[in-house]
């Protein structure tokens, strides 16, 4: 039996130092950074403008990878679903992470059990943005025109469960109108159909937006944060617009499958951290219409589970449900 237990202690031992090995000459090989949607939208551009300074701040090559479908989910749990060493990291935002658990009753991961949060990035309000020939100028002249108009009025979003679809249903609930969600597979196609006017109107995140309403390709009527930006003073909240207490923001981290080990995470948040405090890295998220965040492991722990409690309560107030 002591021959047995001494094998076993050694076995331990020898584990142990590979794994404290194995962490020690982290990252030895490329990192994946999976996106759960597809490029252009504005989780790829701050994945995309993060990812190339931790590849050199890591000394290896930091590769975005797009998987979307599915409000997020296909990405995110590809991304649960890898082995917890390093070499995969995760782009979460409020859909996946958030407000999917209480939209899709049978969600193949749980966020909280199954993903470790590393740094919360960035924050940014969310423009409400109309073809340029629809003929309204305001949100109340938008929800008279629904109001008034014989056919159902579509509104994009970059796919369903996103908090842009959420926040065209609080939109609807709020101003006692019908509109018919078109979910499309991230922002810029949906972009692309609001501009050309085969759908009418859509609610977007500011960063893929602004240089649109800035270009004058598409009108903004809204913004969906508690106060104006700097960016476009001109644009009014949705609260001052006539829906008092309307407001939607999205958010933007970086996660790992749980077990990934500490030493790990808290090397890949100081490092983000850093990145965060570089002056092209705040100067482009900030001209994007981003909010840097500087929420590390914990406290970005902490803020996942308050969202989540939101969200479940909005989605079940406003019954909002799935087709």
């Amino acid at each position: 039996m002591k021959r047995i237990l001494c094998a076993i202690a050694a076995g331990l031992t020898v584990c142990m130092g590979a794994a404290a090995a194995a962490q020690a000459t982290w990252p030895s090989q490329p990192i994946k950074w999976v996106v759960p949607y597809p490029p252009g939208g504005s989780t790829d551009m701050l994945a995309r403008l993060v990812g190339n300074k931790l590849g050199e701040r890591l000394g290896q090559t930091v590769i975005v990878e797009n998987k979307a479908g599915a409000g997020g989910n296909i990405g995110t749990e590809y991304a649960v679903k890898q082995p917890p060493d390093g070499y995969t990291i995760v782009m979460g935002n409020i859909g996946p992470i958030s407000i999917n658990p209480s939209l899709y009753p049978d969600l193949p991961y749980q966020p909280q059990r199954d993903l470790i949060p590393v740094a919360m990035l960035m924050s940014v309000p969310n423009l409400l943005v109309v073809n340029q020939d629809l003929p309204v100028r305001s949100v109340r002249e938008l929800e008279s025109y629904i109001k008034q108009s014989s056919t159902p009025v579509g509104y994009a979003t970059p796919g369903t469960g996103t908090s842009l679809h959420l926040a065209g249903e609080l939109f609807a609930t709020s101003a006692g109108v019908k509109l018919t969600h078109v979910p499309y597979r991230g922002s810029a196609p949906g972009l692309n159909d609001t501009m050309a006017g085969h759908v009418p109107m859509m609610f977007d995140n500011m960063p893929s937006a602004l240089q649109l309403v800035k270009s004058g390709k598409l009108r903004a009527l809204a913004i969906t944060s508690a106060t104006r930006s700097p960016l476009l003073p001109d644009v009014p909240t949705m609260a001052e617009s006539g829906l008092p207490g309307y407001e939607v923001t999205g958010w933007f981290g970086v996660l790992v499958p749980t077990g990934t080990p500490p030493a790990i995470v808290d090397r890949l948040n100081k490092a983000l951290h850093d990145i965060l405090a570089m002056p092209e890295v705040r100067d482009q998220i900030v001209a994007m219409g981003g909010i840097i965040s500087d929420k590390g492991p914990e406290e970005f722990r902490r803020y996942i589970a308050a969202e989540t409690d939101k969200w479940s309560a909005l989605v079940s107030r406003a019954q909002i449900k799935l087709q």
